[in-house]
């Protein structure tokens, strides 16, 4: 089988690339980027002596759509993850749209010539953000939490499932997102090639370029590491927001059997995250670098973060039931993993910076 990973030198991307190619000798990968992201260009000789072929193409671009070669399947992690993306005076709404939604339908006019399967790994962020602000969150010691027994609208203290509302204001990104797997469904249905949409929430492990507003728990380790100033944004300042972390190794297992199983009867729209067990509050956070790191400075702010959310964890159930699915990589094993990373890597904030 032969599969197109778009987006390869970003982190998803490259991890899947070494996780699929590592566990089957069956699979053949095809890496498509556009080499955009600053130091991407580091992982180009990894995943080469892995056997995977790089080629340099924009899924923004028809014309290099044309050049590849046919595949299998096309896993797309090419995508402008910021859920600030656009909102600002810094990137273009265009741009977003271009990258998140133009690339996704330039794909499927790919699929549909080639007679390809198509996996989206879209976000947490479909789910409305103006609901999520308004969950009933309650504080625990250092963190938010839903209370065990709560249960209403497609929410729980088991995470977010896929009943929640996907209802505006999402963000720019997310309304890319949701509109990405709308036309997907569409696509496949009307042009019968098969299609899965996975939710991913927080992607976390070594080697992630990450930013405030993207890849949180590489951004803070290394920030902390490298003494670098940060901010208890929202939420009067406390860092009691929580998120969920999963690995992206973790989805290599669930991604193969679908491109296997095209033809299971299972829903096609699910949750992946590291769930309530793999979830963690910024302050938690804080506490557990400074017990590495030793000592940064966190200072609280009463700025308020546009589309921010006081908890985001991720319910899984429905991929569990219907593939056996669970995160495997428990959060301090990602942490750990970061941790080593940054210890190697002293300066990898200005690297992606």
């Amino acid at each position: 089988m032969k599969i197109l990973i778009t987006g390869c030198l970003g982190f998803a991307g490259k991890t899947l690339c070494e996780s699929i190619i590592t566990s089957t000798d069956t699979i053949e990968i095809i890496g498509v980027d556009n080499f955009s992201r600053k130091g991407c260009e580091l992982n180009v000789e990894h995943l080469r002596n892995l056997g995977i072929g790089i080629i340099r193409g924009d899924i923004r671009n028809p014309s290099d759509l044309k050049a590849l070669p046919a595949a299998d399947w096309v896993i797309d992690c090419a995508a402008n993850p910021s859920v600030l993306a656009g909102m600002d005076n810094e990137t273009s709404s265009r741009q977003v749209m271009e990258h998140n939604l133009v690339g996704t339908i330039n794909l499927l006019e790919y699929c549909k010539q080639k007679g390809s399967g198509i996996i989206l790994l879209s976000t947490s962020r479909v789910y409305s953000a103006e609901q999520l602000a308004k969950l009933p969150i309650i504080q625990e010691d250092d963190r938010y939490s839903i209370k065990d027994s709560f249960r209403s609208n497609g929410i729980s203290s088991r995470g977010i499932s896929e009943d929640f509302p996907t209802s505006t204001p999402l963000s720019l990104y997310g309304a890319s997102k949701l509109a990405s797997e709308t036309i997907i469904l569409e696509y496949a249905n009307c042009f019968g090639f098969p299609a899965w949409i996975n939710r991913c929430g927080v992607l976390a492990g070594a080697g992630q370029f990450g930013k405030a507003d993207q890849g949180i728990f590489s951004y803070w380790l290394h920030s902390f590491r490298e003494k670098n100033p940060l901010k208890y944004i929202g939420f009067g300042g406390k860092g009691l927001q929580v998120r969920d972390a999963l690995h992206p190794k973790d989805l290599s297992p669930l991604l193969i059997k679908q491109m296997e199983e095209p033809d299971r009867d299972v829903p096609q729209i699910m949750n992946l995250g590291g769930g309530r067990e793999n979830s963690m509050s910024l302050k938690q956070l804080s506490n557990w670098c400074e017990d590495l790191f030793g000592p940064n400075k966190v200072t609280p702010s009463n700025d308020e973060r546009p589309m921010d959310a006081p908890w985001i964890v991720m319910d899984s159930s429905l991929a569990n039931k219907a593939w056996d699915w669970s995160p495997k990589t428990k959060i301090q094993e990602i942490l750990e993993e970061i941790a080593r990373h940054a210890e190697k890597n002293p300066q990898w904030l200005k690297t992606s910076s």
